[in-house]
């Protein structure tokens, strides 16, 4: 290890640990993890002490990244739950049928007015990248108690979702655009091997490996500590055999979280926690409770925290340098016109307030996702691609700060409006999913 790198990865590892200790007390605030990692990604990449640089630390940085958003895509798909259709299953869908596809559309439009030069591919590409969203970034507007669980629930539905439904349009994008890696095997190639490969392998991988744990784990034969260890095991191996057969590694990823917990059959527990279910001691009598993702939530948990620490560093700080009035206006509209017009359309007829649709548009916060396709984007060092990425990088990182600093104040304006609203008339259209038994809280590992 030379020693720039040394000293990046103590830095990284300072910060790492310095937020750890504060953790708790940030939790609550508007001070949010993706926040505090970004701006000191920005500290320490080449803007400013320059111990990170996507040239020189180009291989690390799109590992950890991409690694960050396998396990992340892993576990989302690994916790999706009924209940957060049973009864509130319009919101997602909504979003995801009809609001997403006018998102990406609108993006491009907005990049074609605003980003002259840009082809097709680009503009379309700029679209999809920035798409996708992240429960993370505006965590107390997603996750507070005092939400509609119909909200709460619809809001993480479409981010454990929507990220699986761009990766295909994404890698299909990339390779449609010349001078990229990909470029060689042509939009009809790649598209035949994210859609084949990747998603046969999550099968086989994520089934076969659900299956095996819940015969082991009946049989008494796997360790406490073992059974978190698997689905490590598993994404690791879909993910690397996705990559060496040419298929999409993300979507193998997603495919066998989704896939591992159908064949292991671990409903939710009494705790509301997927994949939770009772150690069983030697002599058959229960112990205490197990969860089987913990380890992969808490190292995604861990590499996404990271990641916008090197987005801030190789991403951010240098797009702030190229900063100019079409960017910042690209940046606002896509988070403002282009994320809650096409949420609005999406919701109308379904009976919810206004304030619900206009809160649900706002949090639509981009995060880990876009930033990792974005560093992609970047790295293929394309002469095209680079106004590309000046836009996510700033468009993400305006996402990290304002969702950030809002989401708590937000959040309980709107808890309060709906609190009077549902003591005025006990059946709003908010309410249905509050009145369904056995909807739990979302689980406390997905607040990180």
């Amino acid at each position: 290890m030379s020693a720039g790198s040394a000293w990046a990865t103590a830095a990284v590892a300072a910060v790492t640990g310095g937020y750890a200790l504060v953790s708790r007390r940030l939790a609550s605030t508007a001070v949010s993890a993706p926040l505090v990692f970004t701006v000191a990604g920005v500290l320490i990449g080449p803007v400013g002490l320059g111990l990170l640089d996507l040239e020189r630390d180009a291989g690390p940085v799109l590992t950890l990244a991409e690694v960050a958003l396998a396990l992340v895509l892993f576990s989302d798909a690994a916790t999706i739950r009924s209940e957060e259709f049973r009864s509130g299953w319009f919101l997602p869908i909504r979003l995801l049928v009809v609001a997403l596809p006018l998102t990406i559309a609108g993006g491009a439009l907005m990049a074609w007015a605003l980003l002259p030069g840009l082809t097709a591919w680009e503009l379309a590409l700029a679209g999809v990248v920035l798409a996708p969203t992240d429960a993370s970034v505006g965590k107390a507007a997603v996750f507070a108690p005092r939400i509609p669980a119909l909200v709460r629930h619809g809001l993480n539905a479409e981010c454990g979702l929507n990220e699986c439904l761009i990766l295909p349009v994404f890698a299909v994008l990339l390779a449609g655009l010349p001078g990229t890696a990909a470029s060689h095997q042509g939009v009809a190639g790649i598209l035949w091997q994210v859609l084949l490969f990747g998603p046969l392998l999550g099968v086989l991988i994520g089934g076969l490996g659900g299956w095996l744990l819940r015969r082991a784990w009946a049989g008494g034969l796997v360790a406490h500590d073992w059974r978190r260890i698997l689905p490590l095991a598993l994404v690791t191996m879909a993910g690397t055999l996705a990559a060496a057969t040419g298929g999409s590694a993300f979507v193998a990823a997603w495919v066998t979280g989704f896939v591992f917990t159908a064949a292991l059959g671990a409903g939710p527990s009494p705790d509301g926690v997927p994949g939770a279910t009772p150690d069983v001691a030697p002599n058959g009598s229960p112990d205490d409770e197990d969860n089987t993702l913990e380890s992969v939530e808490h190292l995604a948990a861990l590499l996404a925290a990271m990641s916008f620490m090197v987005f801030g560093a190789v991403m951010l700080g240098p797009a702030l340098t190229h900063l100019n009035w079409r960017v910042v206006i690209y940046a606002v509209l896509s988070l403002t016109v282009v994320r809650m017009l096409p949420t609005a359309l999406a919701l109308m007829g379904s009976g919810l307030r206004p304030a619900t649709v206009a809160y649900t548009g706002w949090f639509g916060p981009r995060g880990l996702p876009s930033l990792v396709l974005g560093l992609l984007v970047a790295a293929e060092e394309v002469p095209g691609t680079r106004p590309t990425g000046t836009v996510i990088a700033v468009t993400v990182g305006l996402s990290v700060l304002l969702h950030s600093v809002s989401s708590v104040a937000l959040a309980d304006r709107y808890g309060r409006w709906y609190e009077r609203a549902v003591a005025r008339r006990a059946a709003l259209r908010e309410s249905v999913a509050d009145r369904v038994p056995g909807v739990h809280p979302l689980p406390e590992w997905k607040k990180w």
